[in-house]
């Protein structure tokens, strides 16, 4: 079994701010396999089956800095591995249009991951990270700004390339991931 979650904020406030760039490549890939959500222990979830293994695709539906305890309760409920958690989330570090996996580190100062860190005891957590750019606005107040129209289409440029992560995270392990995916351009 797989879990995959998005992080973002919940309510119709936050629907295409750039810190909601992982529910949005989560809906991105329920709409394409015709998934509806549930609602469970603070989060919104929705089953599906890849190659005959179930998955799991997570909305937690706490705030950013609080979905650590969402991404917990649903690991214990599930009996899933570590190792079988994908975090998808918003990354300044990378232009608008571009991502990277990664198999561990720190949380780059990014209150979700460092809330999941915290609640699974470990940063052994593997993660595709999506490009939101920097600016100069205060950082709070700028991943909680909107995108562009001309970066909402850069984003859902990499949308499909998403959505075949998720499927090959299935399929293969982290390091075959990174090394399919990692080398590709990025708009």
């Amino acid at each position: 079994m797989k879990l995959i979650v998005g992080l973002g904020n919940p309510g119709t406030k936050y629907e295409k701010t750039r810190h909601n760039s992982g529910f949005i490549a989560i809906d991105f890939f329920a709409h394409n396999h015709n998934l509806s959500f549930k609602e469970k222990n603070n989060g919104l979830y929705a089953e599906t089956k890849i190659n005959e293994e179930k998955i799991i695709l997570l909305k937690p539906q706490k705030y950013m800095n609080l979905s650590g305890e969402v991404v917990k309760s649903y690991k214990d409920y599930f009996n899933i591995d570590n190792n079988d958690i994908l975090v998808i989330y918003d990354d300044i570090n990378y232009e608008v249009g571009g991502y990277k996996i990664r198999r561990d580190g720190s949380s780059g100062g990014h209150n979700g991951i460092d809330n999941i860190i915290k609640n699974l005891g470990t940063n052994q957590i593997q993660r595709l990270k999506i490009g939101i750019s920097k600016n100069n606005i205060a950082l709070e107040k700028y991943v909680l700004s909107k995108f562009s129209k001309e970066e909402i289409d850069k984003l859902q440029s990499i949308l499909p390339k998403i959505e075949n992560i998720i499927i090959d995270f299935v399929k293969i392990n982290i390091d075959e991931l990174m090394s399919k995916y990692n080398k590709r351009e990025t708009l």
